[in-house]
């Protein structure tokens, strides 16, 4: 097998403005968005190079790059994680996301156009969110897929070293190339896949402990994080306070039903790391059950809830049986599932090597070079 070329999604603000620059022979979009609808959304200006198409999708402009599967992983490790990061853990994450990208190209042919991401009832209402969205490319540049920013961020010797030295390397399981997934913080243990996307079981996506993302060490958080992601603290464990007025009109606002006031949210079906699958909310208008754990994080948040792996905790005033608040204490960002960045930053921080990293989070696979 030949090291194929991709094609990424960008997204633009508004309208797409480009210039070029032909000192890098590169082309630089301006506001680009990041981190769409998460809590560190903004806009920056981003420079590509390889080749760029321009198609219209339903009266709007898309802009896709096309370019080398190893170029393009350059740019996603140092994109997800800092440049700065030790190499065994950049080598590990060259891994990853390598062979996640390539279990999504053979996964969008083999996809029934028929594929459905959403389960419903009159009573319940499951959701996942996977590739449904990228009909025109490959991948997306944010993280719904994985963080692609050109040439925009810095990027080290060391950063393409790892690519270097595990070109052409995936991981397998029983032959098959396998659909890796990683995270930023599992919150202390992994989350199994068909918690949270299709109820698929993979062998090789189960839960494992993780002791080595609780960390609070702000000098080697510098070192592994890009600095947008650093200005998140408490993502290990957090809270979050709701008074009654805020968490009625954000839920009618996230989910489109109106359940009046909010008496209860509860928990019906948690996974393995804590995240919760199912949970029922209770209204003095109507009753539902939501899922999966992203869409739950989308319902109960402006943005995302860091993450589903969290208990409820009501506030009842004297003299009502209405919660005067509730409080959610959490654990972990994202949705815990494969390799957990931070967790895996930090083996590597103390000594492990991508191969011990990779068995650690992905048991039962093989390290594999296709090319």
């Amino acid at each position: 097998m030949k090291q194929p070329f991709i094609s990424i999604g960008i997204m633009a603000a508004g309208e797409l403005r480009m210039k070029a620059d032909p000192a890098h022979q590169s082309f630089i979009v301006q506001d680009v968005p990041i981190g769409i609808d998460f809590h560190w959304e903004r806009k920056e200006d981003q420079e590509f190079q390889g080749e760029f198409q321009i198609k219209m999708v339903e009266g709007k402009m898309q802009l896709i790059n096309i370019l080398p599967l190893e170029d393009y992983l350059i740019s996603v490790i140092s994109s997800e994680m800092s440049a700065t990061n030790a190499v065994e853990l950049l080598k590990a994450h060259a891994v990853v996301s390598r062979t996640w990208l390539l279990a999504q190209k053979e996964k969008a042919a083999r996809v029934n156009k028929n594929y459905a991401s959403i389960q419903e009832t009159e009573n319940e209402y499951i959701r996942w969110y996977d590739r449904e969205d990228h009909a025109h490319f490959d991948v997306c540049a944010d993280d719904h897929c994985q963080r692609y920013q050109g040439i925009t961020r810095v990027s080290t010797p060391e950063v393409k070293e790892a690519v270097t030295q595990t070109i052409g390397e995936v991981l397998t399981y029983q032959g098959q190339i396998c659909d890796t997934r990683f995270s930023k913080c599992c919150g202390g243990r992994t989350e199994t896949f068909e918690n949270v996307w299709e109820p698929v079981a993979h062998p090789y996506l189960q839960s494992v402990s993780d002791d080595f993302c609780q960390t609070n060490n702000a000098e080697a958080l510098k070192q592994v994080l890009n600095g947008y992601d650093q200005e998140t603290h408490d993502f290990y464990r957090w809270q979050v306070i709701y008074t009654q007025e805020e968490i009625q009109d954000l839920i009618r606002r996230k989910s489109g039903w109106d359940f009046g006031e909010i008496l209860d949210l509860v928990p019906l079906e948690r996974g393995k790391s804590g995240r919760i699958i199912r949970l029922q909310i209770i209204g003095s208008k109507r009753s539902k059950i939501v899922g999966k754990e992203l869409f739950i994080r989308k319902i109960l948040s402006e943005s995302h809830l860091y993450s589903s792996a969290f208990t409820v905790e009501k506030m009842v005033d004297s003299g009502t049986s209405v919660p005067s608040r509730f409080i959610l204490n959490g654990s972990g960002w994202g949705h815990g599932v494969g390799l957990c960045q931070i967790g895996a930053a930090m083996m590597a921080l103390e000594g492990y090597d991508y191969r011990s990293i990779l068995k650690h989070y992905f048991p039962e696979t093989e390290l594999t070079k296709i090319y």
